[in-house]
């Protein structure tokens, strides 16, 4: 049989709602949570209503993790009270959440790659005789409901990103959930996989569950969501419904003051060349082209965007101009100078600095165990000769970058590994482009930041533009590539389908480049 989810998929419970409306979903009371002596969380106040989709917003380190850990039940409080249809409730473990219909989709998928979607959704099962094919029929049945169509037979590492997605939240809602919790869902998808993203979700609010959307897009967030709460350093800041509010006030309360949120965008001053890459393709290990066939060019003070989905071959494109590739076919030309075949440390000092922010930000970039400045010397020393290093310099750098980006640390000496991870994406930053590069290659340079610090970001990279600085920058945000960008090159399985103008150009049309067609699609009834 399929599993009832509560206050999700049955008839009888819809009508139920609302005689139940006297109480929110889930309550969570003046909750407090401390590490040592940083207060993560100061009694907050938060709730839920049956039937709604509700925004969490708020800077890094405002305590929206720290909070979801809790209600999901990785994190006890040390004060305060859960509430769930009035009731108090405590939950010492995941497990427990579940079982009280609380399920939390990671913003990194949790699934087992070589299992099917069918097997993935049961692995919390006790039982070990499973009947695969009648699971399969009825998660298909349950997946209906949505107005999901899916094939639960298929393995999860045959899928694209949006179907991935979409398993991880077929999975807690076959476990049981009714509230469910999505940190970041749209982070990785094509707008028009966020266009069917939004339809389940939508579907599912109307079916009577509780959704808890965490994101830092502010226009999806006043796109699909009824209500919204803002914490800031560890405390509610207010609850406004969106029909009442504006992405400015939100804003606002998010930073504690009023910023203005635009991107500007110079005019291009010098036409010159400044970079030329042609029929570049780079393989990996198996031989299996990651790039496959590239062409473009880059002009000094000139901004080229690069948009694809994660996996499209961006990483290899850096490494690859950076000098860290090594199965490379074609030509890179570096103001008519060609750098195939150079070491990293040469085509640093011609001029070309790379600021890539990996998934691990302390295993690439940064020596994790030395302090700020001697990770700011890291770079100074491909110019250094002679037995003896600058440290007075290094150390003069480390504060100069720690006042511009505002870094929040103890001082320069404070180890890396301390930080947080935007503190830590600034100090990389910062790093190159103190080396007053002539080409700066940038790849997600605000990932995990708040919007502040991004803003902050989208300055400095425009400064670098205004001094003839060529400027390559790998992004996610497709609204923020569109507003900064001169031209946006997208990429699709390692390769170019496409070169646009960004002033002409809007989401769809490069939405559609970066996608490759997903296997996942809605019901006719509700795409007619």
């Amino acid at each position: 049989m399929i599993k009832s989810v509560q206050g999700c998929s049955e008839t009888e419970n819809q009508i139920k709602l609302d005689l139940d409306d006297k109480f929110p979903a889930i309550e969570m009371h003046d909750i407090s949570k401390s590490f040592g002596a940083v207060h993560a969380n100061r009694n907050i106040n938060f709730s839920v209503s049956k039937g709604e989709i509700h925004a969490l917003l708020g800077e890094n380190g405002s305590g929206k993790s720290t909070l979801m850990n809790i209600l999901s039940g990785i994190y006890f409080p040390d004060s305060g009270v859960i509430m769930q249809d009035g009731i108090p409730v405590y939950f010492r473990s995941p497990k427990e959440s579940i079982k009280h219909g609380i399920g939390m989709v990671h913003q990194h998928f949790m699934l087992v790659e070589e299992l099917t979607a069918v097997e993935n959704c049961i692995l919390n099962r006790k039982s070990v005789l499973v009947d695969l094919k009648k699971e399969a029929e009825q998660l298909s049945k349950f997946a209906h409901r949505y107005n999901i169509a899916i094939d639960p037979l298929t393995k999860v590492r045959k899928m694209s990103v949006s179907e991935k997605q979409t398993v991880e939240i077929l999975k807690v809602l076959y476990m049981g959930a009714s509230i469910l919790v999505l940190d970041e869902p749209t982070a990785v998808l094509t707008p028009q996989e966020i266009d069917r993203l939004f339809v389940i979700l939508r579907k599912m609010r109307d079916n009577g569950c509780s959704i808890v959307f965490i994101s830092h897009k502010m226009n999806e967030v006043m796109d699909l969501c009824d209500r919204v709460t803002v914490l800031r350093k560890g405390q509610t800041i207010g609850t406004r419904r969106i029909s009442e509010t504006t992405q400015h006030e939100l804003i606002e309360m998010m930073v504690g003051k009023s910023i203005e949120l635009s991107i500007d965008r110079p005019k291009i001053i010098n036409k010159e060349n400044c970079l030329k890459v042609r029929n570049l393709t780079v393989r990996d290990a198996f031989g299996f082209p990651r790039l496959n066939d590239i062409t473009f060019s880059l002009d000094h003070g000139e901004i080229l965007g690069v948009a694809g989905l994660a996996g499209s071959g961006q990483k290899e494109l850096c490494e690859a101009i950076a000098g860290l590739q090594k199965n490379v076919i074609g030509t890179i030309d570096f103001q008519g100078t060609s750098i195939m075949g150079k070491t990293p440390r040469e085509i640093i000092k011609m001029g070309i600095s790379m600021s890539f922010i990996p998934e691990d930000r302390l295993g690439m970039g940064l020596v994790s165990t030395m302090d700020i400045a001697d990770n700011i010397m890291l770079k100074d020393y491909a110019f250094h000769s002679g037995p003896f290093l600058d440290r007075k310099s290094a150390r003069m750098k480390a504060k100069e970058i720690i006042e511009r980006l505002d870094i929040s640390t103890p001082g320069i000496h404070h180890v890396v590994r301390k930080l947080s991870g935007g503190n830590i994406q600034k100090v990389i930053l910062g790093r190159e482009i103190n080396l007053n590069p002539k080409l700066l290659i940038t790849a997600y340079a605000v990932r995990g930041l708040d919007i502040n610090s991004s803003y902050t970001i989208y300055d400095l990279i425009n400064e670098q533009k205004m001094k003839g600085v060529a400027v390559l920058f790998i992004g996610e945000d497709l609204d923020v590539l569109l507003e900064l960008c001169d031209r946006i090159m997208v990429l699709n399985s390692g390769k170019v389908t496409g070169i646009v103008e960004a002033r002409s150009s809007g989401k769809e049309e490069i939405g559609m480049l970066m996608s490759s067609g997903s296997s996942f699609e809605l019901d006719n009834e509700v795409t007619a």
